[in-house]
């Protein structure tokens, strides 16, 4: 178990807290913390919600969110030297006769790289079907629609569908 935390919870308390912080399960925490199973379920939610508890729980999650999870750019520097060959890995070989063995070291295959650049590119919008175009002011158009009726409208708009 972990010290008390400054903000003078008890024991059990700190017990609660990282149980829930391991199984995600307050009934669970508030069992396994030494409270009486009697009531659990109310007493663990009535826990929960309690200010030192909450942000005890809170301070802690980020802290693991941040040891493991990979932030972004992380990710881009790992994508990025996986695209230049930089990166290697462990990997099955064949060496005949059915048999494999373990390459350690193995620069990462051409596909790897192909789909590291792929994502990399789709992250800085290098290449795209779709364009965003913000604009900001009045639309201008040579054409007086206003004088069409509702039936007409929606047959230019059906019939700009089937052409695109």
């Amino acid at each position: 178990m972990r010290p008390l935390i400054e903000r003078k919870l008890t024991p059990k308390q700190q017990a609660f807290v990282d149980f829930y912080i391991e199984t995600g399960n307050a009934t669970e925490a508030y069992i396994k913390a030494g409270y009486n199973k009697k009531g659990a379920r109310a007493n663990a939610a009535r826990l929960i919600a309690n200010d030192s508890v909450k942000s005890c729980i809170d301070e802690r999650m980020e802290q693991l969110q941040s040891k493991r999870v990979a932030n972004q750019q992380e990710i881009l520097e790992l994508l990025t030297s996986i695209a230049r060959g930089e990166a290697t890995a462990a990997t099955l070989r064949g060496v005949g006769m059915g048999e494999q063995e373990i390459e350690e070291d193995m620069p990462p295959t051409m596909a790897e790289r192909i789909k590291a650049a792929e994502l990399l590119g789709k992250r800085y919008r290098m290449w795209t079907d779709k364009v965003d175009i913000e604009h900001s002011g009045e639309v201008k158009t040579s054409l007086d629609l206003s004088n069409l009726t509702t039936e007409e409208l929606r047959a230019i708009a059906n019939s700009n569908k089937r052409t695109n």
